[in-house]
């Protein structure tokens, strides 16, 4: 069977693997982001507090995938659980250094004119900050998201949903018919994804990013 054929067939498996790789992708990739925004806010005016995040971060990245879905088998069971948690964490250090460099590059003086003008910390941070520095914080949860396809697929390891699972299939079968589509089929549909998922990105940068402030 070649590789169109095999599409033909096992296209119905092959949709359903796809949205539920970029569903968790989409689930984990929003819980990242509140919480990877969330640090950098807590964080970016102190030095040191700014500095632990970014290398607390950076020391969960470093972690190989499989050993770390492989940790969370024992503590959280099999499926969507270890998926999600590695994942999140995963996808959380381009966020919070974006967010962080981002907050900490909005000019002082805008800040002082919105303090002058009577706004609360609250209002500064949302209506002035945080819109300025939204291009560099977007540019972190696409790197993330890229990175975060690929990752997905090691969660069939633990049984996670997604693509994964066909190219686990296909890896465990080499030297069948149909092994080398699998494997193949599987990354393809990751490659897609990605590039859907950046395309989307950069549609959502024009809406929400004014031009002025455009990099």
């Amino acid at each position: 069977m070649n590789f169109w054929d095999y599409l033909t067939t096992r296209h119905e498996q092959l949709l359903t693997d796809a949205f539920q790789h970029a569903s968790a992708v989409f689930q984990c990739m929003v819980i990242a982001t509140v919480l990877g925004i969330l640090i950098g806010v807590l964080t970016y005016r102190s030095g040191w507090a700014g500095g632990l995040a970014i290398t607390t971060t950076s020391t969960i990245l470093t972690m190989p995938s499989l050993a770390l879905i492989g940790l969370l088998i024992p503590l959280v069971g099999l499926g969507v659980a270890p998926t999600v948690i590695a994942l999140t964490l995963y996808g959380l250090l381009p966020v919070v250094r974006n967010a962080i460099v981002g907050l900490r590059g909005v000019d002082p003086a805008l800040v002082d004119a919105a303090k002058g003008i009577g706004m609360s910390r609250v209002a500064r941070l949302c209506r002035v900050e945080l819109p300025l520095a939204w291009p560099p914080i977007l540019t972190g949860i696409r790197v993330s998201t890229q990175m975060l396809m690929g990752i997905a697929a090691i969660a069939a390891y633990a049984s996670g949903p997604g693509l994964g699972n066909e190219i686990f299939r296909g890896i465990a079968s080499l030297g069948s018919a149909n092994a080398i589509n699998q494997v193949l089929a599987g990354t393809l549909g990751i490659v897609v994804l990605a590039l859907l998922f950046d395309a989307a990105y950069v549609l959502l940068g024009r809406v929400t990013i004014p031009r002025g402030i455009r990099v």
